[in-house]
């Protein structure tokens, strides 16, 4: 079968290979992908500047159909259905305390798929049991293939963050993670302006289709005073900073009122300078948001059974032959969420 492999250390080494077909072990199954999204780790992968263990298959945003299962758990999955794929879960210890809370993100050993062990850009991927989300039967499957960043976007929204009715929010970075961010808060009521660069352009005039109550170029317009306006003067009760860049983290600090909420989802790769004394002058709470729980997951497909449709932000679908085009669009800005089919 035709796989995008990552298959040796460095920046870039990246290529369609052919690969032998994986069969599963006797506590897995076999699933035939229909469809997996491009993520910006795969972009860090290929850049290797996300940590790798090549060779190894990228892609981890997956749906796709069981078509054979190992001796040990024949029968206790239905064929007939879809699942969306826990994919960061791949390998984990079990045994430290952060399996054991269920916060399995942060345990040691802990591998996801498309980076620690092999992915979903490819025909067939094979996984446990216990990874498997089933996708309501009235759903397409490209729904099932946007659980994964949708959960982290749940997690930080609905999980880590005191959203109220009332509220007005601030998602700083019009990315994917940032605009499935915005799915959740209008889904939730919460009035909610997004910022970006002129180069999000494309991604702020899908934020505005997707509900949002002001979209912001910081770089032709002035947050300050459009904060001011929205919220009458007292500024936004909660702040997400989704972009990872120095200067929206700066922009989030500002906007926020007194006892607002900040909470940063975007990574910065590198230490950076922002006038932290806000934090206590202003009393405000922080916190951190990465990745999701496996309750989490749970509380993404009910969202989903609820009408909320990440698919929205769906901007190109690619064969995976023609991967390339896909990151190139994506780090150009010029497309959202690609979605490869094998």
């Amino acid at each position: 079968m035709r796989a995008l492999v990552k298959y040796a250390a460095g920046p870039g080494h990246v290529e369609l290979r052919d690969v032998p077909e994986p069969g599963p072990a006797d506590h897995q199954v076999r699933l035939e992908v229909a469809a997996c999204g491009l993520c910006g780790t795969d972009v860090h992968v290929l850049h290797d500047t996300f940590r790798n263990f090549p060779p190894v298959i990228l892609g981890h945003e997956f749906v796709g159909r069981v078509v054979e299962e190992g001796a040990a758990v024949r029968g206790t999955v239905d064929r007939a259905a879809r699942y969306a794929v826990l994919g960061a879960t791949a390998v984990t210890c079990g045994r430290c305390r952060w399996c054991r809370s269920g916060d399995f993100m942060f345990c040691p050993e802990r591998r996801g798929m498309g980076h620690g062990v092999n992915g979903a850009f490819t025909r067939y991927a094979c996984v446990r049991p216990d990874q498997l989300f089933r996708l309501d039967d009235n759903l397409p499957d490209e729904e099932g293939a946007l659980v994964e960043p949708l959960a982290a976007a749940v997690h930080a929204v609905a999980e880590i963050t005191d959203v109220r009715p009332g509220d007005v929010a601030l998602v700083s970075g019009p990315g994917p993670i940032g605009l499935l961010c915005l799915l959740v808060l209008v889904h939730h009521g919460i009035k909610t302006i997004v910022a970006g660069t002129t180069a999000d352009a494309t991604r702020l005039a899908l934020a505005q289709q997707l509900g949002a109550a002001r979209v912001v170029d910081v770089q032709k317009e002035n947050l300050d005073e459009i904060v001011r306006t929205e919220t009458g003067g007292a500024g936004v009760d909660v702040a997400f900073e989704v972009a990872g860049a120095a200067a929206s983290a700066r922009a989030c600090l500002d906007a926020l009122r007194p006892l607002g909420s900040y909470t940063q989802v975007g990574h910065f790769g590198r230490d950076i300078t922002v006038p932290f004394d806000r934090v206590g002058f202003r009393q405000l709470r922080v916190a951190g948001s990465v990745g999701y729980t496996v309750a989490t997951w749970s509380r993404t497909m009910k969202l989903l059974a609820q009408g909320l449709k990440p698919t929205r932000i769906v901007t190109h679908r690619l064969p995976l032959a023609e991967w390339r085009q896909g990151f190139d669009l994506f780090e150009r800005k010029e497309a959202v969420k690609v979605l490869l089919t094998p």
